[in-house]
């Protein structure tokens, strides 16, 4: 049932949709810390960027279809969808034995991201109002980054204590939950908007791939999720050549997520009151010192984990405002395309980053500076587009 603009409560829904989103993302970001070493002993070690490269390919690539179907078919579907890939997935990986299996199997895991995420934020949109919506995603937010801390956590704990091929399948069984979850929900996409799937469907012209109307969020979102990609590509190798192996492996990720989860807990709403586009200018700033100070951490573990921090918090207040400044632009009848635009430019950063930082990282630790001095350029790019490419507003009631 939609939220009035008058409630102090979130329905049951939402904290629903906030439980799917803790599995989802818990499910796949657990592989992360294990899949570099895992595609190393395959053979593969010179093609550790395509991990997330080949991953955000097909999320990109899936992004108009997963945004026009939530426009049409409906929000939970897509999102039933996305969860249902990232299961087959997880089952599928111990099975896996060569270099080229292994890329083919994260290609079509990418498919889950593509759908997933768009079903998730245009159902929010529908029953959060505007004055709040800041703060809901970035509630939802945090239900992702606990996702994605406890996932690189637990992960190499799994690996550990039992195997890797434990980890798949404990993988496979947190996207059913998610699935489960999602199960409960009842559909917002008005019933006048619903029609039933057809190939027809997957028919795309180009105003149904790019929603015009997005693309100043668009664009930042694509050169701030650059460094991301670059990072999780490059930080397990620059954390063992730090000292931190197995059980801390995942130690950067963990730091970057609660401090982006005590952003989000505590600054919510910020956007909310100070408007998008200046909470923005804050926060792509530290963005830019984070990576500064990232750049400096070769050979220091407080500095690596610090600039871990401090990106943490960056990226806190930095995306749920993405999201919800995309919601304000968008009309409500193409919301889904609307989203589906801001995560294309969101997958094709992430999976920039990935490629070229696994090209210039190439396997040699003394590179690692370019590689964060490069996401470092394009954040400062970022930055200065806020300054004077975009105008500092509130969003509309």
């Amino acid at each position: 049932m939609p939220a009035t603009t008058t409630t102090r409560t979130y329905s049951a829904g939402f904290w629903l949709m906030c439980l799917s989103s803790f599995f989802f993302f818990m499910s796949f970001n657990m592989l992360l810390p294990e899949l570099p070493a895992y595609l190393t002993r395959l053979g593969g070690g010179e093609y550790k960027g395509f991990i997330i490269a080949l991953f955000t390919l097909t999320a990109g690539i899936s992004r108009p279809f997963s945004g026009k179907l939530a426009d049409t078919v409906g929000r939970i579907p897509v999102m039933v969808f996305g969860s249902l890939v990232c299961f087959i997935c997880g089952f599928f990986y111990p099975w896996t034995t060569t270099v080229a299996g292994f890329l083919g199997l994260r290609l079509l895991h990418g498919f889950s991201t593509g759908f997933k995420p768009t079903g998730t934020a245009a159902f929010i949109a529908d029953i959060i109002p505007l004055e709040r919506r800041g703060e809901a995603m970035g509630l939802l937010g945090v239900a992702g980054s606990l996702g994605m801390a406890a996932g690189p956590a637990v992960g190499p704990l799994i690996t550990a204590a039992f195997s890797l091929n434990t980890l798949f399948y404990c993988s496979s069984g947190l996207a059913l939950l998610s699935l489960a979850v999602q199960g409960t929900m009842t559909e917002t996409l008005p019933q006048a908007q619903r029609q039933k799937f057809s190939w027809s469907l997957l028919r795309l012209n180009w105003g149904e791939i790019l929603e015009p109307q997005v693309l100043a969020p668009a664009v930042v979102t694509l050169l701030c999720l650059f460094p991301f990609g670059a990072i999780l590509t490059v930080v397990p190798d620059q954390s063992e050549a730090l000292g931190l192996a197995d059980h801390s492996k995942g130690l950067f990720y963990t730091c970057y997520t609660l401090a982006s989860l005590v952003v989000r807990l505590l600054a919510g709403r910020a956007s909310d009151t100070y408007g998008r586009v200046p909470v923005l200018r804050l926060s792509t700033a530290l963005m830019v010192v984070s990576l500064g100070i990232l750049m400096l951490a070769d050979q220091s573990v407080p500095l690596f984990l610090g600039s871990a921090v401090l990106f943490g918090l960056a990226t806190g207040l930095n995306s749920p405002t993405l999201y919800a400044w995309t919601i304000d632009l968008s009309h409500p009848e193409r919301r889904g395309r609307a989203v589906a635009t801001m995560y294309i430019a969101l997958e094709v950063g992430i999976g920039l980053g990935a490629l070229l930082g696994g090209w210039l990282f190439s396997n040699q630790i003394a590179r690692l500076p370019y590689v964060h001095g490069l996401s470092m350029a394009l954040t400062l790019v970022a930055l200065v587009y806020l300054l004077v490419g975009v105008r500092a507003k509130q969003p509309a009631a």
